[in-house]
């Protein structure tokens, strides 16, 4: 094949700067786990339990859309607020200002935001619950305030984005669970929305870990934009100490979750112990004993890949409870 032809097909820089702008990888993780959700937690128990979910494969693509555009608005009005912050921290994945303009990113951040508050509204309506689209309103709102005005006040930005980032899950029971449940069926649509409570919860903790861990290796950046974050306001070796606890949480509410509910099925012991259980212990260890930026961010990769495999595990779901 001609060179010519293979260039053809690559995209260009300036798409790539938006894929990096809006956090493709990150998008990619949120529509992950929200298709492992319908579809490996909820589908295969159609037929077994008395489960019944709202959404069609239409209404659930539409779903995931709007979720994707607030997340990826998100991003950019993050971005735009944290220029100054990044020039010092990341200066050569800085996008805004040397690649984009700030005036398109304003423009992505509007029509993506328009985009999924519309989408939202319009799913809403069509699994008859018109207040649930005070949901996509408040999300949109709140990623604003978030980069505008919450993430430099200690510990609340922390706080909100991992409550965003569960939200994303959270999402998922609330429109597919809630609109159908009857008399017949509540105890089984709580179950499995119990379910999803559950590993949202274990985003938030992973969530707010690496947001202090990302926190101690921006220090430096934080400090000269005047930005109140933990490790500025009690130190690093606090803040250190701080983040080993909170991933002390996960790693035994893990443990604790298996050997409550699913001690009867080896394949899920052997999958938490090996890849939940086992890095998260690797990740507490490095956490506790982390001084240097380099191991900051190698904590925070290891946290994302813990986020991972513990939303991977939904596929065995279908394997052992069927």
């Amino acid at each position: 094949m001609p060179t010519e032809d293979c260039q053809l097909t690559q995209p260009t820089p300036y798409t790539l700067h938006i894929l990096n702008l809006i956090r493709w990888k990150n998008l990619l993780m949120i529509a992950l786990v929200q298709l492992l959700m319908k579809y490996a937690l909820f589908e295969p128990f159609l037929e077994s339990t008395n489960l019944t979910m709202t959404l069609n494969g239409f209404g659930f693509g539409l779903l995931v859309v709007s979720t994707l555009c607030l997340a990826a608005a998100g991003n950019i009005i993050n971005d735009i607020y944290d220029v100054e912050t990044d020039l010092v921290n990341r200066p050569e994945k800085v996008i805004i200002g040397s690649k984009l303009s700030e005036k398109t990113a304003n423009t992505l951040f509007i029509i993506l935001n328009v985009i999924g508050v519309l989408i939202g509204f319009y799913l809403s309506n069509l699994v008859g619950r018109s207040g649930f689209f005070a949901i996509f309103v408040i999300i949109s709102a709140l990623l604003y305030i978030y980069a505008s005005y919450l993430k430099p006040i200690l510990l609340v930005g922390n706080i909100t984005i991992s409550a965003l980032v569960a939200m994303s899950i959270v999402i998922v029971g609330v429109f597919e669970l809630i609109p159908v449940i009857t008399a017949e069926n509540q105890a089984t649509q709580f179950t499995f929305f119990k379910i999803v409570l559950d590993y949202a919860l274990f985003a938030f903790l992973i969530t707010l870990a690496r947001e202090i861990i990302k926190d101690l290796e921006d220090v430096d950046g934080d400090y000269k934009t005047g930005m109140n974050t933990l490790p500025i306001a009690i130190g690093r070796a606090r803040s250190t100490k701080v983040a080993f606890a909170i991933t002390l949480i996960p790693l035994f509410g893990s443990i604790y979750y298996v050997t409550t509910y699913l001690f009867k099925y080896e394949l899920f012991i052997g999958y938490f112990l090996m890849f939940i259980s086992a890095p998260l212990i690797y990740t507490t260890f490095k956490t506790f004993n982390a001084k240097s930026k380099k191991d900051y961010s190698h904590i925070s990769n290891m946290l994302k890949l813990v986020m991972l495999f513990g939303m991977l595990s939904l596929l065995l779901y279908p394997i052992v409870l069927k």
